[in-house]
């Protein structure tokens, strides 16, 4: 039987190849962490650093709590006031989705019911992020955002 020699050429090869692999892989995910998730949470920062105290300020003056779950299709989330009262605010929006991306970005139509606002929904399992934007009724901008774990119950 003849014995294989490892030359400097097959070495050179396989190191290259290595490299080639690794180099690869990482350039495929730099594009796919940019591509999914641009990092930009509004087009001009400066602008909107402006007025962020005094929209700050006034938010929290409202002293409200907001929770949320999702189970059985549903989403329900609390909005309560400083003395643990439900709010319904004239104007209520919501985006559900991931935090990583826009892909799953969905905006529950929610029916007040006295206690909670409800939605049906059908998010996948794990972290889920509702973005909160609603207008109390002297017309204090209120916006959060609300994590919430989706368990497969499978």
């Amino acid at each position: 039987m003849k014995d294989k020699v490892l030359t400097g050429r097959k070495v050179f090869f396989i190191t290259a190849t290595a490299f080639a692999v690794i180099i690869g892989v990482n350039l495929f995910m730099a594009y796919k962490a940019v591509d999914t998730f641009p990092g930009l949470e509004t087009d001009n920062s400066y602008v909107a650093s402006q007025s962020f105290e005094a929209e700050r300020s006034a938010q929290e003056a409202l002293l409200w709590t907001v929770s949320a779950e999702i189970s059985n299709g549903q989403l329900r989330m609390w909005i309560l006031d400083r003395y643990g009262l439900p709010v319904n605010p004239p104007q209520l929006s919501a985006v559900l989705g991931r935090a990583t991306t826009a892909e799953d970005d969905s905006s529950p139509d929610f029916i007040f019911d006295g206690q909670a606002h409800v939605a049906i929904v059908n998010p996948g399992p794990g972290k889920w992020t509702l973005r909160v934007q609603a207008t109390a009724e002297d017309g204090t901008e209120f916006r959060q955002r609300v994590a919430i774990w989706v368990r497969n119950l499978l």
